[in-house]
């Protein structure tokens, strides 16, 4: 017999004072009702109802155990109400991880959009190139640049993660503007690290891995080349979505832009999980609807 149950009888027995009243509140017989006790004093090895033809009471164990019981049954009530709330509306902490440069410039800024639509939802942003697994590190979703690597995963495509080569007015005017990858060789090439190996630039028009020119300064964050560019100190090759204000406001032109990689396929990762609570899907929505594939206008910032 399920034990849970067995103490809600027990309680409905000693709250209506007889065992016909807690049968028709479970819908059983009174018969199932005593199985139900006889299976509790079994297990405790006491007995906690003494009756007699006239009327029945708790034994001392009998009345130290329904307080128990009463307060068990109170604290899953109140377990079960509070998961159900958390499915009707959405509340609690979701977790997110995403590449750096995306999240700071897009996703971060985006994220304020999401929580003051849902006040009862907080939110830990962790950015870093890391592959971080989901179900281990108990995180929500993931934004992934690349093909999915986990068919256990729901996948989700976001719009291409798109590169764009750029240098500032100011270094183009004193060192000349790249017409093809080649002239490269004689300009600043920004590179990014990866740990501590530098990235060389993948140019389509481009064979092999050598790097086009040795870089005087490599950078693991994107946000340490963009810098250097606005300092017109070279050329920057980074995401589209770090560069589109510069771009925007002039402060770095786009180059070679024939050469450019192709875009890079984008996803948002999350658990499969058929109960999904309300915070997970109105995010997986809210992404979709801001980043999707039929979503809108460029790839850039959001603030």
């Amino acid at each position: 017999m399920d034990k849970l149950r067995s103490m809600e009888i027990f309680v409905a027995v000693v709250d209506a004072g007889n065992f016909t009243a807690a049968a028709a509140r479970f819908a059983i017989s009174p018969v199932m009702v005593g199985k139900h006790i006889a299976q509790l004093e079994a297990t405790l090895g006491a007995r906690l109802l003494t009756r007699t033809t006239r009327r029945q009471s708790l034994t001392e164990i009998g009345a130290q155990y329904v307080e128990q019981c009463r307060a068990i049954l109170a604290q899953i009530d109140a377990a079960e109400r509070g998961a159900e709330a958390m499915r009707s509306v959405p509340r609690g902490r979701l977790r997110i991880t995403a590449p750096t440069s995306f999240g700071n410039e897009w996703l971060a800024p985006a994220l304020t959009d999401y929580l003051r639509l849902h006040p009862e939802v907080s939110v830990d942003l962790n950015l870093n190139e890391r592959l971080v697994d989901l179900v281990d590190e108990g995180y929500d979703a993931a934004i992934r640049i690349g093909a999915p690597a986990d068919s256990s995963m729901i996948a989700r495509p976001l719009r291409p993660y798109a590169m764009v080569i750029c240098a500032s007015p100011g270094y183009l005017k004193k060192h000349g503007t790249p017409r093809t990858p080649a002239d490269l060789a004689r300009h600043e090439c920004l590179d990014f690290m990866v740990g501590d190996v530098g990235v060389s630039w993948r140019l389509q028009s481009v064979r092999g891995k050598k790097p086009l020119a040795e870089s005087r300064f490599r950078a693991s964050s994107g946000q340490a080349l963009r810098m250097a560019a606005l300092r017109d100190f070279g050329i920057v090759m980074q995401a589209e979505v770090l560069l589109a204000q510069d771009i925007a406001a002039g402060r770095l032109k786009p180059i070679l832009r024939n050469c450019l990689p192709a875009p890079r396929a984008m996803h948002l990762i999350y658990p499969r999980d058929r109960r999904a609570t309300p915070k997970l899907t109105t995010f997986v929505d809210f992404i979709l609807e801001r980043l999707g594939p039929a979503a809108h206008g460029p790839l850039a910032s959001s603030t």
